[in-house]
């Protein structure tokens, strides 16, 4: 399974489909990550965490905890 964490910078992906339970999951959901929506990766931080990616039109820091739950296609 590839997850967002995984991916390299410079790359877009698709969301595949969302992990996690109740709260963390509906949060990740209102950031506009939903299923079939497009993610580039802009750049990771020099230890790895947070990764910043554009969605929607919008930059946005992901936790790697966070992008761990988010399952994608290339």
């Amino acid at each position: 399974m590839d997850t967002l964490k995984d991916v390299k910078v410079g790359s877009t992906v698709k969301v595949k489909k969302l992990h996690g339970e109740g709260a963390v999951k509906r949060r990740i959901m209102d950031m506009g990550l939903t299923k079939g929506v497009e993610v580039y990766v802009r750049k990771v931080a020099p230890l790895g965490d947070p990764i910043e990616v554009t969605v929607r039109g919008y930059e946005l820091s992901l936790r790697k905890a966070d992008a761990e739950m988010i399952e994608i296609e290339a």
